[in-house]
């Protein structure tokens, strides 16, 4: 075979053409013609938004560099209309170029007119109550016979939002009509009814899933302030982990076993200390679960010499942290001795029922330097421009 033979692909296979016949390099310049008019010839769609707000949909011709408006499919007015006039141009472009797609089928215009149909009232969203809902069942919530109890616990890890914006996310993608008065009424209905149960429920997935082993339980606080200026007999000013210590507030109280597993919460008065709801906690959890005497772990803001005496006396094992400033001199000197590297522990006995582990962190000691650098240069900053207050010397 010389080297004038020339392939030419057909739609099933290869033919073999030599330039040396006349007739054959005809065929081949014809060829080469229409080949190159497809590749350099490039068609495209393009939107141009006109001034009433409308965008049209056109179709353009790019030739050596210049481009050429072929035809103007029309225009449309919101995001569906141009989408079908697009599809409409691309397949006017494959019927120009003779190309016809193997993706479009001869219903197409059924189904963009199925879909310019729908309206918002006909969308459902099903992917939280896939995932949420089954998550609900398997902790044993399904036992509560109360559909507006669980349209509320997804809708709550979905989309957490207001009561009223909730009754407008069931309405809208889950097609349930829902009146926010009837949301009130319900929550009055699980706090006196239904509270008990939940707790149980809740409870025993924790109790299944640590294997009935709830050994260690560790306690923390925080408040939750409300945009009001009215106190009542639970909501008060107090000490705002938020910052917030002129809005009246709660404070909230959880136990969670190992793994974050939530064992049992309570709500207490917004200006009640801290300090002092660990122990009346423990004692009403203890009752509430029959729970034995697991070792309770909890930060410095719970550790006081009353507390320490209560959960000794109780007999309860406990891991609280605590603060170098409220050490004595004397401790305060024998763990400033110790020289400290990454990761190693000391041990100090305070007395015989109490002993301080002390542990030196570089990642943690990194971490304080640059809050304390990035507080420091806040303080000068609002220092130098007359205007510190309390709230920046709190809120550092």
């Amino acid at each position: 075979m010389s080297f004038f033979n020339f392939v030419c692909c057909k739609p099933y296979g290869f033919s073999l053409f030599s330039l040396q016949h006349p007739h054959n390099y005809l065929i081949v310049r014809i060829f080469l013609y229409f080949w190159v008019l497809q590749t350099f010839v490039v068609m495209y769609i393009r939107e141009v938004k006109n001034r009433s707000g409308s965008v049209s949909i056109q179709i353009i011709r790019k030739h050596k560099g210049r481009y050429k408006v072929v035809k103007t499919v029309g225009c449309g007015a919101v995001r569906h209309e141009i989408d079908h006039l697009k599809q409409v141009a691309y397949q006017e472009i494959e019927r120009m170029e003779a190309q016809p797609s193997l993706f479009v089928f001869e219903n197409d215009e059924w189904v963009d007119d199925a879909i310019c149909s729908l309206s918002n009232s006909s969308i459902r969203t099903v992917g939280p109550e896939l995932i949420f809902g089954r998550i609900y069942d398997s902790i044993g919530f399904g036992q509560i016979k109360e559909e507006l109890f669980r349209h509320l616990v997804i809708s709550r890890l979905a989309f957490p939002l207001s009561k009223l914006k909730t009754t407008e996310y069931l309405y809208r993608y889950q097609g349930k009509s829902i009146d926010v008065n009837s949301i009130y009424r319900f929550l009055d209905k699980l706090n006196n009814l239904l509270q008990t149960e939940v707790e149980q429920i809740a409870f025993a997935h924790a109790k299944r899933t640590l294997k009935d082993h709830i050994s260690v339980v560790f306690y923390d606080m925080t408040t939750l302030y409300f945009e009001a200026s009215d106190e009542d007999d639970l909501r008060k000013t107090g000490f705002s982990k938020d910052g917030k210590h002129s809005n009246p507030q709660i404070l909230i109280g959880l136990l969670v076993g190992l793994g974050g597993y939530a064992i049992g919460y309570d709500i207490f008065e917004g200006n009640t200390y801290e300090g002092h709801t660990l122990i009346p906690f423990l004692e009403s959890i203890s009752r509430k679960f029959n729970l034995k005497k697991p070792v309770v772990v909890a930060d410095a803001g719970l550790l006081s010499e009353k507390n320490t005496q209560t959960l000794q006396k109780a007999k309860y094992k406990y891991i609280i942290g605590a603060r170098l400033k409220s050490e004595s001199d004397e401790i305060q000197k024998q763990i400033l001795s110790k020289k400290y590297k990454d990761g190693i522990c000391y041990v100090i006995h305070k007395n015989k029922s109490q002993k301080l582990i002390i542990n030196y962190s570089a990642q943690r000691a990194k971490k304080d330097y640059y809050n304390r650098k990035k507080g420091l240069s806040r303080l000068e900053k609002n220092l130098k421009s007359g205007r510190l207050t309390k709230s920046h010397i709190n809120n550092r």
